[in-house]
Formats: C-alpha cells, structure tokens, sequence
C-alpha cells in the first residue's frame, strides 16, 4: 500500500488544554478507523516547528489519504497536508530505470 505523512496544525484553542488534545484526538482517530477502515497508522509523531503533529500510514488509494486529510479538518485541525512518500530504495530504482 502507498505510504502517506499527515502534517497537521491545530488552531491555538486546541492546544491549550492537554484534557480537550486527548478528546479530540481520540475522536479523529476514531473518526478515521471508521470512515477509513484499510488505513494502517504506522507512527504518531508531536513536533516543534511549523506543524504540531506528523503521522506516517498507509492507505489503498490518494482518495483515501484525501479522506483522512478532510477528517482532520472537520475535527478541528486548522491545516493537514497529506503527502506521498516513497522508500528511498523504490526511488532509486525508479532514477536507475530513467538513466537506463
């Protein structure tokens, strides 16, 4: 399955709070695994800088990474970007076929 990587960024307000962070976490995941059932998260990350989480998963199809971008902003994220990822040895045989 294609690998995907969430970066969300919370509204202020959603961050404030460590009691309403769970709540609302809890049911975007929860939102997810049930509008979403063949996404399999493979990690979780909270970060510092310009985004305040980072989830890597996988998903059949871009319309499915689609949907849980959209979930995450129905749940109170204030962006989500959704990016495809590639492992890096995928990548390189894709350079060595183009170099021939």
């Amino acid at each position: 399955m294609p690998t995907f990587i969430l970066m969300t960024r919370l509204a202020t307000e959603n961050l404030q709070d460590a009691t309403v962070r769970r709540a609302l976490g809890k049911e975007w995941l929860q939102k997810v695994r049930k509008l979403c059932p063949d996404v399999r998260f493979i990690a979780h990350y909270a970060l510092l800088g310009p985004y305040d989480f980072m989830d890597i998963y996988e998903a059949p199809d871009a319309d499915t990474a689609h949907r849980v971008s959209l979930i995450s902003r129905a749940e109170g994220a204030l962006s989500a970007e959704s990016w495809q990822a590639m492992p890096y040895e995928d990548h390189l045989k894709l350079l060595d076929a183009i170099e021939g």
